[in-house]
């Protein structure tokens, strides 16, 4: 039983519940508040907090986890990353209110107090640019920290910056730039014992069935009759994973006998294009096109 664990609460918690289930391992929980739920017969969710994942996997009281990358590093433990789940996209920055004064690192003086609810990354990215600063920990609503006189400058989580305005804050550098990503202990990788080659098959299996669905997510699956004195315009604008399959129509000539005047094409199309391709492929003479969604896809 592979014990997977997942945020508790917020977007990390109902990105994460998505992708499992569209993997086709549906969260099957008695209740809303449970701190544990089925994923399947070998795969067992923990719901706990996102900040508190790491040291989960780290200490081994989960095999996995899913938390999001500034939290991994903030955690500074011996964690191996095994895929970006491509979701809770933001980043770690570093901001100072608009009337400072302070509009790059280098108007950052020496010994200027910096408030975070992540000391240890802040720390560590001043240090590395040659500037010691105060890092003044707090535990949440870093950007009233400028306004109260806690600190000058503050470095926390960023989406799209409106926090950051609607407070009077200036964005002027970024720490690191964070998705949520799948863990895993060093430990666990390195145990070569029966058990635990057995518990790295499953994580493995797990991270192909997450990988699957991510891979999908933006395709679409186009399917068309097409001249065939067209295939190589067809395949300029279908070139698939590995370029179009094309497949015979049976009947397709207009005498029995004959080689088909057209063709049946398959292949994955990026959906952010799916009109264009489509249009293209009816100025090419296109017949019977159909364009579906995709499940999973495997490398």
């Amino acid at each position: 039983m592979l014990r997977i664990a997942i945020p508790n609460k917020g977007r990390l918690s109902e990105d994460a519940r998505e992708l499992f289930n569209d993997a086709g391992l549906e969260v099957r929980a008695l209740s809303d508040r449970a701190l544990t739920a089925s994923l399947g017969g070998e795969f067992h969710a923990l719901f706990v907090r996102a900040q508190d994942i790491p040291e989960f996997v780290a200490d081994g009281a989960a095999d996995v986890g899913i938390t999001g990358w500034d939290l991994i590093c903030e955690s500074a433990r011996a964690l191996e990353p095994l895929t970006d789940l491509q979701f809770g996209r933001c980043r770690l920055a570093v901001a100072a209110r608009e009337e400072s004064g302070v509009e790059s690192l280098e108007d950052i003086p020496a010994g200027m107090r910096v408030a975070t609810v992540f000391p240890r990354l802040t720390q560590r990215f001043f240090e590395e640019r040659g500037c010691p600063v105060e890092v003044v920990p707090v535990s949440g609503a870093a950007e009233i920290a400028p306004h109260i006189g806690i600190a000058d400058v503050i470095v926390d989580l960023v989406s799209t910056g409106s926090t950051l305005r609607v407070n009077g804050l200036r964005e002027i550098a970024t720490v690191i730039e964070s998705t949520a990503r799948l863990v895993v202990a060093r430990d666990t990788m390195r145990d070569t014992s029966a058990a635990g080659r057995v518990r790295m098959r499953n994580v493995e299996e797990l991270v192909a069935a997450l990988e699957s669905v991510l891979r999908a997510r933006g395709k679409r699956y186009v399917m068309a009759n097409v001249p065939r004195e067209r295939l190589d315009d067809v395949r300029r604008v279908l070139p698939g994973l590995n370029g179009p399959t094309v497949i015979d129509i049976l009947d397709g000539g207009t005498k029995a006998g004959q080689v088909g005047s057209h063709v049946a094409v398959h292949a994955v199309a990026d959906a952010r294009t799916i009109y264009r391709t489509v249009a293209e492929l009816k100025s090419l003479g296109a017949e019977g096109i159909l364009v579906t969604r995709i499940e999973r896809l495997m490398a």
